[in-house]
């Protein structure tokens, strides 16, 4: 039985598939557009306006044209990581140093960042400070080659997070439950009437349950209080100026109605979202789920899988999509 903050964390990656099996598939995995002839493998970039897969070199010139660019990863899988390496390192040479937000740390854990990011202490006494093994539970080595890519080209990290306690306790309990001091934490302003997010998180509810988590309703709503608290911290960051790159859970920026639209409402920013998509099976793919997406073996370092949520397989029937204003 995974623990409560476990589950709910595995839902900023819902598009998480199990380890990698042994064996040949009987069909290879392979990835289509609603609506676009043609198939996409493992390793291609696909710009999905356009329909087509994209160069490395071409995604980066896409990406630095805005101001907010959203990465989202499966966060056991370690082709992920590394991606996600290239693609900051590639941003910041042709940008200058980005702001780099991050959802594995708390908005709590900021001095104990810049403390680390500035050189004053060493990486053991950081990784005690932000209570690493306590906290975030995936593996540290798939996150020390971003920090330190940052550190060396002086990209400033900032954590946008909040408390698991808090999240675990609207799970449980719902918003009623939280005390001022809790309160104070979250998002001043919370949006729990998003229709088709709701529908999505009905599908990850249902894909996911878990013994602590027996009320859909407080499960969305600490869902919620994540997605608009994260969405707040990356607004008040982006008044500082500069742009800015944020690297999150994939299940966060999926049809932008997690975090990224959350973020419009608060600031007039042009955003980009970049989903990093583990590809096991015959999928197919929605013009609306992200700007790019990135096709990637569905290895995990394993102890965190779970059943897959599927988007729609070849030959099921067609799902009502969301559909979403893009600002780019």
């Amino acid at each position: 039985m995974k623990p409560l903050w476990i589950t709910m964390l595995l839902v900023g990656c819902s598009l998480m598939t199990g380890g990698c099996t042994a064996g040949r598939p009987r069909m290879p995995p392979l990835a289509s557009i609603d609506g676009v002839p043609g198939h996409f493998a493992q390793g291609r970039i696909i710009d999905l306006a356009q329909g087509r897969s994209i160069t490395f070199d071409a995604l980066i010139d896409q990406l630095a044209k805005n101001d907010l660019v959203f990465v989202g990863e499966v966060h056991d899988n370690p082709e992920h990581h590394l991606i996600e390496v290239q693609v900051l390192q590639a941003l910041t040479a042709r940008c200058g140093p980005l702001t780099v937000a991050m959802e594995f740390f708390t908005t709590a854990q900021q001095q104990a960042l810049d403390r680390y990011m500035k050189g004053e202490v060493p990486e053991d006494v950081f990784l005690k400070e932000v209570d690493w093994a306590g906290g975030w539970s995936f593996p540290y080595h798939f996150y020390r080659p971003l920090l330190l890519s940052a550190r060396e080209n002086r990209d400033p990290v900032v954590g946008i997070n909040l408390p698991a306690s808090v999240v675990r306790k609207v799970a449980r309990s719902g918003l009623d439950s939280l005390t001022p001091e809790e309160h104070a934490q979250t998002a001043k302003e919370i949006d729990l009437d998003h229709e088709a997010h709701r529908r999505y998180l009905s599908d990850v509810f249902k894909e996911h349950s878990h013994p602590d988590l027996g009320d859909f309703e407080h499960f969305y709503q600490a869902q919620c209080v994540w997605e608009d608290t994260m969405a707040e911290n990356i607004a008040r960051s982006l008044t500082k100026g500069g742009k800015m790159i944020v690297f999150v859970g994939n299940g966060h920026i999926i049809n932008r109605f997690g975090i990224p639209d959350r973020v419009l409402r608060r600031a007039p920013v042009k955003i980009s979202t970049l989903l990093l998509y583990p590809l096991t099976d015959r999928s197919i793919l929605t013009k609306n789920m992200a700007d790019h997406v990135w096709l990637t073996a569905g290895c995990s370092a394993g102890g965190h899988a779970f059943p897959p949520m599927k988007l729609r397989n070849a030959g099921e029937d067609k799902p009502d999509e969301n559909h979403t204003d893009k600002n780019r």
